[in-house]
């Protein structure tokens, strides 16, 4: 999921609790970040401030759905009058959200944009015998559900996201702890990499170290 909000501390409150709920969070401080990690990263909802720096929610919006239909949008702002809720529906956004907002009904409109029929992309990711569901948050192995922990599942479906890419360590730390010192610069990553290979065999999965740079998750 993709997060661009400038104001600095509600971005962190909000990457903090989706990622509390499994999901893996990218948050951005401006619209032209915001537009270069769409260019290259596939989501499957983005939650967009309409008053950012360098490139507005709105004009970003706009930009992608010239481009074609994009993931979801929900739209963040503090204007709340009719006339500016009809102008970011007619950009192209799928939901708004008034500041400020109850955090249960962000997730609640969440899930209802992820339960939408998927145009553009896939609606699950498979890799040999591992299947995951972005719009459940389920895993199977052979069909099977794994005890995976939110840390685990995070770290899995950043991988499976830019399979067959090698994902660098510090983007896994950035993308699933909320302070990425805590995991960057120790044995964090590689131990709960550990364990997510012993809860993926049978999978048909190999999750490879490339030293020095990161990991990638492969068929076997």
């Amino acid at each position: 999921m993709l997060v661009a909000e400038d104001d600095e501390n509600l971005g962190e409150v909000l990457a903090r609790g989706l990622r509390e709920q499994g999901y893996v969070v990218d948050l951005v401080p401006d619209g032209e970040t915001a537009a270069n990690y769409l260019r290259f990263y596939s989501y499957e909802v983005v939650v967009l401030d309409w008053r950012m720096p360098r490139l507005s929610g709105l004009d970003l919006l706009a930009r992608l759905r010239r481009g074609g239909t994009g993931p979801p949008v929900l739209m963040l702002t503090a204007r709340d009058t009719p006339a500016d809720r009809i102008t970011g529906l007619d950009a192209g956004a799928d939901d708004y959200l008034v500041k400020p907002f109850d955090f249960g009904e962000l997730l609640a409109r969440l899930r209802a944009l992820q339960r939408r029929p998927k145009v553009s992309q896939p609606p699950r990711m498979v890799i040999a015998g591992l299947e995951f569901d972005p719009a459940t948050r389920q895993v199977l192995v052979r069909g099977q559900a794994p005890a995976l922990t939110g840390t685990e599942f995070g770290i899995l479906e950043i991988l499976m996201r830019r399979s067959p890419n090698v994902v660098d360590r510090r983007s896994i730390a950035q993308h699933v702890w909320d302070n990425e010192a805590d995991a960057f610069g120790s044995n964090t990553i590689d131990v709960h990499l550990a364990r997510l290979r012993a809860k993926l065999t049978g999978a048909g999965v190999r999750i490879q170290t490339v030293r020095g740079v990161g990991y990638r998750i492969t068929p076997a």
